[in-house]
């Protein structure tokens, strides 16, 4: 599967985030920290962020196959909406319905959405996505953050990414 990245491709640091788009913890992450990251490490060519789904049960892995079915430079903006609503569809006593109105919002055709929902190699792409980072770096939880390859522990606000980030940034 292909991976989705914030950033300059030729970036001399990169992050690497695994998240589940029903984790309130990777919500706020994207909510109060990405937003500083871009600002001062993304747009600046520092940092690449590399987005990729651990989703911790069905809905996310059902909300991640709908991000990815949207088209690759819309992407992003399904993820922000996802995490923004995510109180309303991932707590939802019909997370379908939600979702299906948000991939509406986002032009999504119900045909679409059906389509995407019921596709079984998205489906095997998103669970392989899960097992690989568990094999590759020991990923248990979200979200984890892998740092030029680095399995980053006790990473998740500004300042802490900052600590990290400072020695490998010019």
């Amino acid at each position: 599967m292909a991976d989705r990245v914030i950033g300059k491709p030729e970036a001399p640091v990169t992050i690497i985030e695994y998240a589940s788009l029903t984790c309130p913890h990777c919500a706020a992450f994207h909510r109060d920290t990405l937003p500083k990251l871009k600002s001062q490490y993304i747009e600046t060519g520092k940092i690449k962020l590399i987005f990729r789904d651990f989703p911790l049960d069905s809905r996310a892995t059902v909300a991640a196959m709908v991000a990815r079915c949207a088209p690759r430079d819309r992407y992003f903006s399904f993820v922000d909406a996802l995490f923004r609503g995510q109180d309303q569809w991932a707590r939802s006593d019909d997370p379908m319905k939600a979702l299906a109105q948000i991939a509406r919002l986002g032009g999504m055709t119900e045909a679409d959405f059906e389509a995407c929902t019921k596709n079984e190699a998205l489906f095997q792409a998103v669970r392989k996505e899960r097992a690989d980072a568990e094999s590759q770096f020991g990923v248990n939880a979200t979200p984890s953050f892998i740092i030029n390859g680095k399995k980053a522990d006790n990473v998740f606000s500004f300042e802490s990414f900052e600590k990290a980030l400072k020695p490998l940034v010019k």
